[in-house]
């Protein structure tokens, strides 16, 4: 009688080092010795043929800290294509990072891994929530042709092409801890059938198997399971292996070449985008000022660029989706703000250092050498022609920076902060400022009946901008919606002039939730927003709305440093599809966004408000979500855990909070040249 083939199954051993999540470093390190420490005790046995280290390498140097003694083994091992590290310096979050510091973060891991011997690599980013469509881009910049997903990919194969890399999607997600169960052989042997007939489904002759979990050890019978498992299989035979092994067995057929942030079948985790806010701003904050600190050490001499690497390597630690997502305890966040502080001293210093040892007369510009601009620049003395926006008292800067003298009390003197005019253009200003409106030339900003009025030359946008907050029932990783709230609307109460100038003029706004801070420069579109409050309201949502003439039906948006484009449902509204099923996350009309969104002819640029959302003719941004459980089980948008129900008073971010942001009206082609506005290219020396 014809017996048929079992179809093989390729099976490759791994673990998922988060540095930090529901425990922090330092306790999760002690974890990771237990672990490494029995993997590499079976792969010098040969008791397993190979080891996949998550595809980074930060916690094998996390590792060797504390048994540096172990090193020359890890290198043979490596040598002998028994354990693969790489290419990232850290698994980070693909949508909050941008593409400055994705690309530094293979450029570090590369060159460690490659130290170490490693030769063979695959863009590994099993757990991350969702995943660019720039990513591949970057990828085969690095030389790397091979790509492993999860959450997002929806109903795609095991394997297709994701916009040109070869790309293996986890079916059933790198989570198998089935081997480390305590059941009988006969279970296990049920489970795994039921696991592989899913993914057979999405697969060809040949299958992949993760075995591995968070955080989780390899069992030292895991030979003997697999053996005795296959034996009680009718339709598969495991064999342990390495994903190269997989890769080299299938062939990559269909193409896939937009983002995947579909939810259907894993969760994504959307309300990660707008989970401590403080967080994703220190974030911008100190990408966009290490950038610029290293383009500007790189025009004088590059004697920073061990540092600026140090740097960098603190800044991919906390951008590991478990930091910089904010869904981990308030002990590992503590931690996080303490890097961000170190990363921007890091940068500021050597900005410092570099205006210090130059002519105080050098402009230099890394964007729009020849373009208009205005900039804000400290000084001890007001300049003539310059504008001052504001004062403090400290040290000058040439002081701080001579190590021939040393500051004492009579030194410290009052900083102005100066407004001051690059190319200036023989223009009277065209600025104006009273106590109900602010404009130029450009655009105008007025406050009258209870309403915020927008002028785009001779068009009115009236009650244009409002201030919204609604009830929170989630948690770190998704906003829970209360279906029948309405949201509550900040009454606008009162308004007056701050500041009227040549270079800018200002107003203040006061509202029944906060006071709110508008400024406008000299000959530009872009007004500019700055909200400082105390927050003493738990479980909340709050958010800018802008209310444009037509619904939104599709929005440009910063990803990766470039543009991408995303389409929604307008009438799509969250609250009136809530999920039921077991194992649901609700779909959004929220996304993630970089520095810069764009629907209707309409731009915002944030200073790290990184989440956008699209309801009918509604652009709004998330100013701040306040929750206090990292996973809570009743969430109405998941109905299942996504972590643990640890509470978090942290995440509530009571106490003083902060949101900037920048609107106008604008072409989409133009949109980098207003980003550089917000985020100037120019240093003044």
């Amino acid at each position: 009688m014809f017996k048929k083939s079992k179809k093989r199954v390729i099976a490759y051993l791994h673990t998922h080092w988060d540095r930090e999540w529901y425990r922090e470093f330092e306790v999760f390190r002690l974890r990771l010795l237990r672990v490494f420490d029995n993997v590499l005790d079976l792969l010098e046995h040969n008791k397993i043929p190979s080891f996949y280290f998550d595809g980074q390498v930060v916690a094998l140097l996390d590792y060797l800290e504390i048994r540096p003694e172990k090193e020359p083994l890890i290198r043979s091992l490596i040598a002998q294509k028994k354990l693969f590290i790489g290419p990232f310096f850290c698994l980070v979050d693909e949508f909050l990072t941008d593409g400055i510091c994705f690309a530094k973060n293979l450029e570090i891991g590369l060159k460690i891994a490659r130290d170490f011997g490693c030769t063979d690599f695959i863009g590994y980013l099993a757990d991350t929530f969702g995943h660019s469509v720039n990513v591949p881009q970057i990828l085969q910049e690095f030389r790397i042709d091979k790509a492993v997903v999860w959450r997002g990919a929806g109903d795609l194969p095991s394997e297709f092409v994701f916009n040109g890399v070869n790309t293996v999607n986890l079916i059933r997600g790198y989570y198998n801890d089935i081997f480390a169960a305590d059941k009988t052989i006969a279970d296990k042997a049920m489970f795994l059938k039921s696991e592989l007939d899913k993914i057979a489904e999405g697969s060809k002759k040949v299958l992949l198997l993760p075995i591995g979990a968070d955080h989780l050890d390899i069992p030292k019978d895991i030979n003997e399971q697999i053996e005795q498992i296959n034996a009680c299989l009718d339709d598969y035979c495991i064999e342990l292996g390495s994903l190269f092994d997989y890769f080299d067995a299938v062939k990559f057929k269909s193409k896939y070449d937009d983002e995947l942030r579909d939810n259907e079948k894993t969760f994504i985790l959307p309300g990660t985008y707008s989970t401590r806010t403080k967080l994703k701003q220190l974030n911008v904050e100190c990408s966009y000022k290490l950038d610029l600190a290293n383009k500007l050490q790189f025009n004088f001499g590059n004697k920073y660029t061990n540092v600026i690497e140090y740097a960098y390597k603190l800044l991919l630690k906390n951008q590991a989706h478990d930091s910089i997502c904010g869904c981990s305890t308030d002990l590992v966040h503590e931690e996080n703000i303490t890097r961000y502080h170190k990363i921007l001293e890091i940068a500021n210093g050597i900005i410092e250092e570099i205006r210090f040892a130059q002519d105080e007369n050098i402009s230099v510009s890394f964007k729009y050498p020849d373009k208009y601009k205005l900039i804000e620049v400290e000084r001890t003395i007001p300049e003539k022609g310059t504008q001052i926006v504001a004062k403090r008292q400290g040290f000058p800067t040439n002081l701080l920076c001579d190590t021939y003298r040393i500051p004492v009390t009579e030194d410290y003197t009052t900083i102005y902060t100066l407004l001051k005019e690059i190319h200036p253009q023989q223009t009277e200003s065209d600025i104006y400022a009273n106590d109900k409106e602010l404009g130029n030339s450009n655009i105008k900003i007025e406050v009258v009946d209870g309403k915020i009025n927008l002028y785009d030359g001779a068009s009115c946008h009236e009650d244009f901008i409002q201030f919204v907050r609604y009830c929170d029932k989630g948690d770190t990783y998704n906003y829970g919606p209360v279906k029948d709230d309405g949201g509550e609307i900040a009454k606008i109460l009162s308004s007056h002039v701050i500041m009227q100038g040549p270079l800018r003029g200002s107003i203040r706004i006061e509202t029944s939730f906060f006071g709110v801070l508008v400024w406008l420069n000299k000959q530009s579109k872009l007004l500019n927003f700055k909200i400082v409050w105390s927050n003493l309201l738990s479980d909340k949502l709050w958010q800018v709305r802008f209310r444009l003439y037509n619904n939104i039906y599709t929005v440009h948006s910063e990803d990766m440093n470039s543009l991408i484009t995303r389409d929604f449902d307008p009438e799509y509204n969250i609250r009136e599809n809530l999920p039921s099923e077991k194992g649901k996350e609700v779909m959004t009309n929220t996304a993630p966004m970089q520095r810069f969104a764009w629907a209707n002819g309409f731009g915002v640029i944030t200073k790290g408000l990184t989440e956008y959302e699209v309801y009918k003719n509604n652009f709004s941004v998330t100013l701040l979500r306040s929750v206090g459980i990292i996973s809570n089980p009743l969430n109405p948008a998941r109905t299942t855990p996504a972590g643990p129900p640890i509470k978090v008073k942290g995440a509530q971010q009571f106490g003083e909070n902060t949101a900037e942001f920048a609107i106008g009206f604008f072409d989409i082609e133009d949109w980098a040249n207003y980003v550089e506005e917000v985020y100037p290219q120019t240093i003044i020396l």
